[in-house]
């Protein structure tokens, strides 16, 4: 028991820090690592393993960033990119055209892909075009979170709470539109508010450059896999299956090398999940974690109340992570009732927008920015996402509290 409490305790530290000092490990290292000492020492079974790796989840998510790399490689993101970046003369539609880029293509497709595609391609554009590429990777991020709570495959939490709650694909989303859709108009107003007199950098930028878009021929397979996705999702078929289908389909081209593919899967992040589902599962299996955790919540467990609901995903997800949050949760909670796993999906989503270490999609637009040359700290990421955080939650809060599940 000592032993899985020391490994717990070392990995959502990790999940907080996001490193250990003096060493370049980083979030995925230290769950899956933790993990292998659990294994090593004996405390977990290759059996346990099985029953604690939540592989449906694992299997939809790697499916999905094979369909998202498809985008990619059709120039679906450059193209869409360019279109926006006719109105760069007029900066506020521009970030209205960013947020809902990024809150639409969020909901259909995983948002860490979305925001690692057009990170690069909106610095390049806005720079060449001397505008300050700062409010509109700020509008990026927060709109690929918001747009992704109306969509149980928009982002990795929700995929994992589909999964273990079986709900239904269309069910959800009706329900999850409404505080999705009122988060994409808060950012717009937000950003629009805080940043209105400030677009033009101090330095004139060069001649735009043309962006790079890929010249695959078969332009229209992104559209047509998006499309069989969303039915597949409408039929009793299980959505890992169906999206693994679609997925290796798109693979089969005489253009794109099946390696690409394979090369433009988040690795880390499915290792950070294996790492999680281990740990966190070895703790739900001891009786004592669930009387703690009982204690802390209360004697009701996790509340169905969305205003302890908001305020558990608000710090949760905002010290050790959305994701490593959801997967502790579920992994001690394993049957939720339906209800209690759309307020999470939503509100968890909706809170990693709070600061910077939120989510892993606020820190691949901070990363992504950086090998442009632009800087997206702490301070200025933390200025837009507390004010779009609360009033998204406050939105939220009253939509679930109207009873409107």
């Amino acid at each position: 028991m000592w032993l899985i409490a020391a490994m717990f305790a070392v990995t959502y530290v990790g999940m907080a820090v996001g490193r250990l000092p003096g060493l370049q490990v980083d979030r995925a290292w230290i769950a899956l690592s933790a993990a292998c000492v659990l294994l090593l020492a004996g405390t977990v079974s290759l059996a346990d393993v099985g029953q604690h790796i939540d592989v449906g989840a694992l299997v939809l998510l790697l499916a999905l960033m094979l369909v998202s790399a498809q985008f990619g490689f059709s120039g679906v993101y450059g193209r869409l990119s360019a279109l926006i970046m006719r109105h760069a003369e007029r900066p506020s539609v521009l970030l209205l055209g960013v947020v809902l880029l990024g809150g639409v293509l969020s909901a259909l497709l995983v948002n860490d892909i979305v925001a690692f595609a057009m990170t690069p391609l909106l610095c390049q554009a806005l720079l060449a075009r001397g505008l300050d590429p700062r409010p509109y990777l700020l509008a990026l991020a927060l709109s690929c979170n918001a747009g992704s709570a109306a969509s149980l495959i928009g982002n990795p939490q929700n995929i994992l709470i589909g999964q273990v709650g079986g709900l239904d694909f269309w069910a959800y989303s009706l329900q999850a539109l409404v505080p999705a859709v009122a988060a994409l108009g808060i950012t717009y107003a937000v950003i629009w508010a805080m940043w209105r007199h400030r677009w033009v950098l101090n330095e004139p930028g060069a001649a735009p450059m043309p962006l790079s878009v890929s010249q695959e021929s078969l332009r229209y397979k992104p559209l047509l896999a998006a499309m069989a996705l969303l039915v597949l999702f409408s039929t009793p078929l299980p959505r890992e299956w169906s999206a693994l289908a679609v997925a290796l389909v798109l693979m089969m081209s005489r253009q794109v090398a099946s390696h690409r593919y394979v090369q433009a899967v988040d690795w880390n992040l499915l290792l950070l999940f294996m790492g999680l589902f281990i740990v966190t599962g070895s703790v739900a299996s001891l009786p004592e974690a669930g009387v703690l955790v009982n204690q802390w919540l209360g004697s009701g467990g996790v509340p169905d109340d969305p205003w302890h609901m908001a305020g558990i995903s608000l710090v949760a997800s905002n010290v050790i992570g959305n994701v490593p949050f959801v997967i502790l949760l579920l992994g001690l909670f394993p049957q939720l009732p339906e209800a209690t796993l759309v307020m999470l999906a939503v509100m968890s989503t909706l809170a990693g927008n709070l600061l910077l270490i939120g989510s892993v999609v606020n820190l691949i637009v901070a990363e992504g920015a950086r090998r442009q040359g632009v800087h997206l700290g702490f301070l200025t990421f933390a200025k837009a996402g507390i004010p779009v955080t609360l009033l998204s939650m406050l939105v939220a809060g009253g939509w679930f509290a109207l009873g409107v599940r």
